[in-house]
């Protein structure tokens, strides 16, 4: 069996029982940094065998760590938090599934949910993107395919990029809250609420993994239903057609566009 396992993000107390349980029980460990995770694995007295699986290598020892899990119980591990996640894991999970093989993923610790709960914003519905691109440029092509979307925003950012980063969520999303959460569970654990304009003012410590939860858009959208009835009858589609059409498109109750179609 393969288990994805996540360790702490901080707190070596951050760790479930049962995440404890199994890297006991497993034969070998996959981790991202060997010399990373033998501080937690002897913290816990766990002595399985421990081999690389990182970013560099998770094309190539996909097969390898399939064809050992024949004969051995094998966990996956990350420096910190969830494998698979803005962390090596995914390419192996897609050839466990594509190849139909049974393997277990653990719940545990992750700091993109820790700080959305930590910024007070809007938890009903939210999106988690991760890293954005390193170059501005690029970056913000993202961020304006983002901007009108009515979820809470989670991004993670690099200490050395993330004032470049503030400065171009303002440009492109303008004035809304912010919340920016800094070594999460560790020592110097920081979480400064804002808004997008005045955190730019802020004396912000350039060190230790960032999470950036940003407000969703609540600027109201106000729709010329007539408009776009218009538009879709004048693509070749009946009146009622474009009522279908409409009302599908834009989440709209159907009788509502219907008036307005009885207005055309």
């Amino acid at each position: 069996m393969i288990y994805f396992c996540p360790t702490p993000i901080g707190n070596l107390g951050d760790i479930t029982i049962r995440t404890i349980e199994v890297l006991k029980s497993c034969d070998v460990i996959f981790a991202e940094d060997t010399r990373n995770s033998i501080k937690l694995l002897n913290h816990y007295d766990i002595k399985a065998k421990l081999s690389t699986y990182h970013k560099f290598n998770e094309s190539s020892m996909a097969d390898k760590i399939i064809e050992m899990s024949d004969e051995n119980d094998i966990a996956i591990i990350s420096d910190a938090g969830m494998p698979g996640i803005s962390d090596p894991g995914f390419i192996l999970i897609k050839e466990l599934v594509k190849n139909n093989i049974d393997f277990r993923a653990l719940p545990g610790a992750n700091a993109a949910l820790t700080a959305l709960l930590l910024s007070g914003l809007d938890t009903d519905h939210f999106l988690f993107y991760g890293f954005c691109e390193s170059k501005s440029s690029a970056r913000k092509r993202e961020l304006e395919n983002l901007k009108n979307l009515k979820f809470t925003l989670i991004f993670y950012e690099a200490p050395h990029r993330i004032k470049d980063f503030l400065k171009d969520i303002y440009e492109i999303f303008g004035k809304r809250n912010i919340s920016v959460s800094r070594e999460i569970t560790k020592v110097f654990e920081e979480t400064i609420r804002s808004d997008t304009e005045s955190i730019l003012d802020l004396n912000i410590t350039e060190k230790g993994e960032f999470v950036v939860v940003v407000e969703k858009n609540n600027e109201e959208v106000v729709l010329d239903i007539k408009k776009l009835l218009r538009e879709e009858i004048d693509n070749g589609n009946s009146k009622s057609k474009a009522v279908k059409i409409v009302a599908k498109n834009y989440d709209l109750p159907k009788n509502e566009v219907y008036k307005e179609s009885l207005n055309l």
